[in-house]
């Protein structure tokens, strides 16, 4: 008894290890919706026990081969004819039938390549009425004769290849593009002529290079919508440019206008913007209808408008009182207005004169605040009655201007100028020995960037303009290097040093010793209150004494 149980528990587990992870009260795996599609996928034992599925072609498939489809990239029995409306077709004797009616009558297919058109768009009559839209479960329209409403059959051949087939109504074309209208009246007028049998009534589309097969079957099924704007909203700006495009290709007035007036409600990002661009130059559209949108892509007119655009956002940092706001409009103005800008110059162009006016005014109301005195103080400021602030924040913000505008002009290659005003200002200067050190050393702010320029080869100008810059500049460097120390506001004290010994040995020899000498006396004196140009002294020696025997002897030759 033990070895029969034994036995039979032996011959009981055995199957549990080959069904694996079924239960065991199951003889075979039991219906799951896999194996049920594996079970209906075989072939019937009688033809009256199949199920007629869709018959989906694609290119190169054997299937597509056999039907004689292989020329069309994706075929459906069941055809595309519109938004909710397909012609079912029940059996694959049909889709035989169509293949052998397409091979036999390509004679009467008619080649359309859409490009877009530059005409104006001319809002066409309409004497279509839409059929209604109550469909059965097979997806057939109901009251209405397949024969009598899909009577235009579509062919989409896109640029990579794939196909699309799209059986519509010739009323539903006509009346709404004027491309297709004239192409199926042509093809009406043939069979009229030639006297063709009534299966050559279907009338064959093609439209080859088609750059996307879903904008082009999306443009067709909005002729069916009631209201396109609001399709729109759905896909967002991208997809209704896209539509647009193809829509002034074909001549669908009604869709052209409504992506229009969709496109000009709405905000761009500056990719939308620029496609919307290209479209426009390679279409023309109405005037009447794309107005608005191009006065929304179209830049100011004139010259003179843009060059008063720059000069006005200059002169509003220049009399921004807020700091905060005032740093960050020079951030942005600078970026909008320097060279190596993301934007086009073109589009805003900047004026010579207009940046050298607003540093005279600067420069002018520098001279007054030193003065003590505000009756030479611009209009303009007066007219924006700005509260005074202590003299020295008022000169501080002055020569903060005055260098901002040096940054534009170096980017701009036009700071030449600017080198001989600041090394004539006589005025300035006489009331530098007069004034407070914490006041003055805002004017050695200005010399110090200019000596940066130069000392980094950013500002190239004549051997006259360097003298007379550091003639009327050098001493006062000196005496304010000090104040420049502890209040340094973002200058680098260690490249203005190095600035300043380059500067000083591009000046004839005679000059370098003359500035050179007074730097020592004044180095002697005050240490590191003043600037280290031991390297460009030596680099001075070294040339005039070390190596001047030798060029006096190369000039005595």
């Amino acid at each position: 008894m033990e070895d029969s149980s034994r036995k039979k528990s032996g011959s009981v587990w055995e199957p549990r290890s080959r069904r694996r992870s079924w239960c065991c009260s199951f003889a075979v795996p039991p219906s799951s919706p896999d194996n049920f599609v594996i079970s209906r996928s075989k072939t019937p034992r009688n033809k009256s026990e199949s199920v007629a599925k869709p018959n989906i072609s694609v290119p190169n498939s054997p299937q597509s081969s056999k039907s004689g489809l292989g020329l069309v990239g994706r075929i459906d029995p069941r055809r595309i004819l519109s938004p909710g409306r397909v012609s079912p077709i029940d059996s694959d004797q049909n889709v035989e039938g169509l293949a052998q009616e397409m091979g036999t009558e390509n004679s009467a297919v008619i080649d359309s390549i859409i490009q877009p058109r530059v005409e104006s768009f001319r809002a066409p009559k309409e004497k279509y009425r839409d059929p209604p839209a109550s469909l059965s479960r097979t997806g057939s329209i109901a009251g209405y004769d397949k024969k009598d409403v899909f009577d235009v059959r579509l062919n989409l051949r896109g640029k990579n290849g794939g196909c699309l087939v799209l059986e519509l109504n010739s009323e539903a074309l006509c009346a709404n593009s004027e491309v297709f209208s004239e192409l199926i009246v042509k093809h009406k007028k043939d069979l009229a002529s030639n006297g063709s049998p009534s299966r050559s009534k279907l009338c064959r589309i093609e439209v080859p290079e088609v750059d996307n097969l879903g904008v082009f079957r999306d443009t067709i099924e909005l002729m069916f919508e009631d209201d396109i704007s609001k399709w729109l909203v759905k896909v967002g700006v991208y997809r209704a440019i896209d539509i647009l495009e193809v829509s002034a290709g074909i001549m669908f007035t009604k869709c052209v206008a409504s992506c229009l007036n969709y496109l000009e409600a709405v905000p761009w990002t500056e990719e939308e913007e620029e496609k919307l661009r290209n479209l426009f130059l390679k279409v023309k559209f109405d005037d009447a209808t794309s107005r608005d949108v191009m006065a929304r892509l179209r830049s100011l007119d004139s010259v003179t408008s843009q060059q008063c655009v720059a000069r006005q956002l200059v002169w509003s940092i220049s009399t921004c009182t807020n700091s905060v706001a005032r740093n960050e409009l020079k951030c942005l103005v600078k970026a909008l207005l320097c060279k190596s800008s993301v934007y086009e110059k073109h589009h805003l162009d900047l004026s010579k004169e207009d940046l050298y006016a607003v540093f005279h005014t600067c420069l002018a109301s520098l001279v007054s605040l030193l003065k003590g005195s505000s009756d030479s103080v611009s209009p303009e400021r007066c007219l924006k009655n700005i509260t005074p602030k202590p003299l020295i924040e008022q000169i501080a913000l002055e020569v903060d201007n005055i260098n901002w505008l040096l940054e534009i002009l170096l980017d701009w290659q036009m700071a030449e100028e600017f080198v001989n005003i600041w090394a004539d200002q006589k005025e300035l200067i006489r009331m530098h020995e007069n004034t407070s050190p914490m006041v003055r050393y805002e004017l050695s702010r200005v010399s110090a960037y200019l000596f940066i320029a130069m000392g980094t080869r950013k500002l190239n100008c004549r051997s006259e303009s360097r003298s007379s810059l550091l003639q009327a500049w050098f001493g006062p460097m000196l005496l304010d290097f000090s104040w420049l120390q502890r209040c340094k506001k973002g200058l680098d004290m260690k490249l203005l040093e190095e600035a300043m010994g380059q500067v000083l040995l591009t000046l004839p020899m005679k000059q370098q010793h003359l500035l050179f000498m007074d730097w020592c006396r004044f180095f002697s004196k005050r240490g590191t209150e003043c600037p280290n140009l031991s390297k460009s002294f030596q680099i001075w020696w070294r040339r005039s004494f070390l190596r001047g025997s030798e060029t006096y002897s190369i000039e005595s030759r």
